[in-house]
Order: C-alpha cells, then sequence, then structure tokens
C-alpha cells in the first residue's frame, strides 16, 4: 500500500510518520519474522526521500525492531530460543508489577473498558485477523498499565512488545484461537475483586504461556 507524501512536509516530520507507522507494523506482526526491507523500498512507500527513510530505519535498529546485518541489510529479527526466554522473562517482570501498580486506580469505568476491548479481540479471532488481535491484546494490557502511572516501566514493556511482534504473528498461527484468551478473563476478574496476587499471575501468565509454544 502506497502511503502518499505530505507536501512540504519538513525532513523531521517525514521520519517521525515514516518510523511511527513502521513501528506500529512491526509491533502488531504486520510484517513476518526475518523480512527484509529496503531504505529505497521504505522511501517509495511513504514518498519520502532517502534520509527519512534511513534516520527511520535507524531508530528501529536501536530499538531492536530491525536487525542490521554487516552487510548493511534490513530485516525483522528471527528470534533464537534464548531470545525469545529473555523477553518473555522481561515480560513477566515488568508486566504484573505494572498491573499491580494500576490496582489501586483499577475503577469501574476502566474495568467496562478493558471488557469492550476483550469483546473487540473476539470478534477479530473469529476473523483469524492474526495483526487485529495482536493489535488489540497489546491495547488491552496497555490500557490497563497505563493506570499504573508508571511511564518508564511502560516504555521498557512496549520495547519488549516490538521487539516480539513479528514472532507474536507467528505464533498466532500456532495458537489457532477460536475465543478470548483466558487469561483475560482472570485479569478482569482480579481487578473486580482487588486481589493482587491472583491479578499478578493472570498477567504473568498471559504474557509468557504463549511464548513457551515457540520454543522447538
Amino acid at each position: 500500500m502506497l502511503i502518499q507524501s505530505k507536501a512540504n512536509e519538513p525532513t523531521g516530520a517525514a521520519h517521525d510518520r515514516v518510523y511511527r507507522t513502521l513501528r506500529a507494523r512491526i509491533m502488531h506482526g504486520e510484517i513476518d519474522p526475518g523480512q527484509a526491507l529496503t531504505l529505497r523500498g521504505i522511501g517509495k512507500e511513504f514518498g519520502v526521500s532517502m534520509t527519512p527513510a534511513r534516520e527511520a530505519a535507524r531508530r528501529l535498529v536501536a530499538e531492536g525492531a530491525l536487525f542490521l546485518s554487516s552487510s548493511g541489510r534490513v530485516s525483522t529479527p528471527e528470534l533464537s530460543n534464548e531470545r525469545i526466554e529473555e523477553l518473555a522473562a522481561l515480560r513477566a517482570l515488568l508486566e504484573p508489577e505494572l498491573a499491580a501498580r494500576a490496582l489501586p486506580r483499577a475503577h469501574m469505568a476502566l474495568i467496562e473498558r478493558l471488557e469492550e476491548i476483550n469483546g473487540r479481540v473476539a470478534r477479530v479471532i473469529a476473523r483469524q485477523d492474526a495483526p487485529g488481535y495482536i493489535k488489540l491484546n497489546l491495547e488491552f494490557h496497555r490500557t490497563l498499565y497505563l493506570r499504573a502511572q508508571a511511564p518508564a516501566m511502560l516504555a521498557m514493556a512496549e520495547t519488549i512488545w516490538l521487539q516480539l511482534g513479528p514472532t507474536m504473528s507467528k505464533l498466532y498461527g500456532r495458537l489457532r484461537r477460536t475465543e478470548p484468551p483466558r487469561n483475560h478473563l482472570l485479569i478482569l476478574a482480579a481487578l473486580k475483586a482487588g486481589d493482587e496476587a491472583s491479578l499478578k499471575l493472570a498477567v504473568r501468565s498471559d504474557a509468557t504461556q504463549g511464548l513457551r509454544m515457540l520454543k522447538v
């Protein structure tokens, strides 16, 4: 899909637009693991020169969302078992803590919002829409974690999600989901009960159980 360039767009704005759009695609699993990207192709798609395409790619390489080989080839990473294990362990540490910090501020309006997102998760699963599922699953978690008021921790969690994006798309095919994750219901129940221990357990399980299926 060709994204039209914006007339007289400053280089900095063009770079930010390319970066944010590519970042979202990678995080939501719209780009396969190991898929090569070229600066020329990025520039053509977004209607920008090589400079903003290069700067956006460099920024994503720095975040671990793209891999730069010694030959200069840019691609999405293909994660080893060890790397998957490391990222899963980081999720298991960060996300239960974010959820626990959010719990005192988890009023009914937030819980109802999470239930609404979970309802949309069911609809994208029915359509077998992997990127849609990943996007809404992350929206479910981000909506909860925003209530933690811990921006540095949330930024770290989002960097992990970004690195896992293409791999999560691969995982979706193995899970063959037919309904929303059971742990989402457990998260909602724990929030309603104000049960921190159950909340942390449900979040930890939701963040890590599926990733184990990717290890071969």
